[in-house]
């Protein structure tokens, strides 16, 4: 087994190193054709310093960040070419690949950026920390109850915007000596106000199932995915009654890891297939497309894994089951929503029929969910997360106004004031 995963890691690390040459090439090409102006016109920059594979940590920031942009220009940072390539074709606002340091110390001089936000703790964020002059804001790709929230690494941001009491309960039991009132700010969460698109079926009478695994996780504490455990048994139920209709969206990292759990998800798609050639009406839906919002409004029930999808949805208000993770390692954070929400078990799984029907009948279930969407995310009525979003920037926006005037001698170039790059910089390309 050693040996084979060896083997394995080895051809992706060369499939990787291939696909990330390929984008290098079409990169040169195209952004040729396309340089930024040195007007210093973008004051706000998304820092994204990962590849192709997480994209959807800030693809589910794209409508939110269209809006700002009305007020504040609004600038992508991409340090991946394998990232970058999508971003310039699909972002709603101007894409800027910076992939060496030198290219991203020339996009600060002849840009004014000041607000940096980060949907992630890349490591690589720290090369963009580097420059002062400017508010680093972790904004983060989802609110969830995972390990993940939980980290000391959000002391290193000058602010972090947070989805509600709920994120604010979490940090406080792990970050000592932090200045929540100052620098961690409610914001509830601005995607939900993009929960729309167009429907890829016409609605009937059967009951839509949005069923939204994660992916294997990179060690057992994170080992949320159900896709090895619950997928098969609970699809493959629901795809035979005829009056449901299955919308699947995997995590797009699910089976990175694990061959396995990467083929259960390739039975599960095959399984979709196979049901609508048989049944041509019932529209089952394998939903790979970057953009998420009419999943999470149009599904009269959603089943996920211990991931942002939870509260994703729980932002919707609509009826939510988690499923509960086998592994015993798993860490499950019992202080929060997933005390008291509906799980399933892997055991009933391909009874997932008969659990539907008795969530339906739960009177309860709808008050106990409307308090935790309260706790989570606040008031979530239409708009005002996006005008909560729009005010931390606009407080920021003063607040570099004020510091501004405060520190007037800190107007030279940044990267001259700081010092030379790192030989280690200098070394790797970044």
């Amino acid at each position: 087994m050693g040996i084979k995963k060896d083997v394995g890691l080895a051809f992706k690390l060369l499939k990787d190193v291939t696909a990330s040459r390929k984008a290098q090439r079409l990169l040169n090409g195209r952004l040729a054709m396309r340089d930024l102006k040195q007007d210093h016109h973008f004051k706000i920059a998304v820092y994204f310093a990962d590849g192709g594979v997480n994209l959807y940590q800030i693809r589910q920031w794209y409508k939110p960040l269209a809006e700002l942009a009305e007020k504040w220009p609004v600038l992508i940072l991409s340090r991946s070419g394998s990232g970058a390539l999508p971003l310039i074709d699909e972002a709603p606002v101007p894409v800027a690949y910076v992939r060496k340091v030198s290219d991203l110390e020339r996009v600060l001089e002849e840009q004014d950026i000041r607000i940096v936000l980060y949907v992630n703790q890349n490591p690589r964020n720290f090369q963009m920390m580097h420059y002062g002059r400017r508010w680093h804001v972790f904004i983060n790709h989802g609110e969830s109850d995972k390990v993940y929230m939980v980290t000391n690494q959000i002391k290193a941001y000058d602010y972090a915007f947070v989805a509600g009491d709920a994120a604010l309960a979490r940090l406080d039991k792990v970050l000592w000596d932090y200045d929540f009132d100052k620098r961690a700010i409610k914001i509830g969460r601005p995607q939900a106000d993009h929960y729309s698109g167009t429907l890829p079926y016409t609605p009937d009478e059967r009951q839509v199932v949005l069923y939204a695994p994660t992916w294997e996780g990179d060690r057992p504490a994170a080992a949320y995915g159900s896709i090895g455990t619950h997928g098969m048994a609970l699809v493959s139920a629901l795809l035979d009654t005829g009056r449901h209709r299955v919308i699947y969206r995997p995590h797009p990292r699910s089976g990175v890891i694990d061959t396995e759990y990467a083929a259960a998800n390739r039975r599960i798609i095959t399984a979709i297939a196979a049901a609508n050639s048989r049944d041509a009406s019932a529209r089952h839906i394998y939903d790979a497309s970057p953009d998420l919002g009419w999943q999470l409004s149009v599904a009269d029930v959603a089943i996920v894994d211990i991931s942002a999808m939870v509260y994703d949805r729980l932002a919707a208000g609509k009826a939510l089951m988690v499923t509960r993770p086998v592994n015993p390692d798993a860490q499950i954070d019992s202080s929060g929503y997933l005390s008291d929400c509906e799980w399933l078990d892997a055991a009933e799984a391909g009874d997932i029929v008969r659990v539907l029907e008795d969530l339906s009948q739960d009177s309860e279930v709808a008050q106990r969910l409307a308090v935790w969407v309260e706790r989570y995310f606040g008031d979530t009525g239409a708009g005002v997360a996006t005008e909560r979003f729009q005010a931390a920037v606009q407080h920021l926006m003063d607040e570099w106004d004020r510091f501004n005037v405060m520190h007037p001698a800190a107007t030279s170039v940044d990267a001259l004031e700081a010092g030379p790059v790192t030989p280690v910089d200098a070394a790797d390309g970044r």
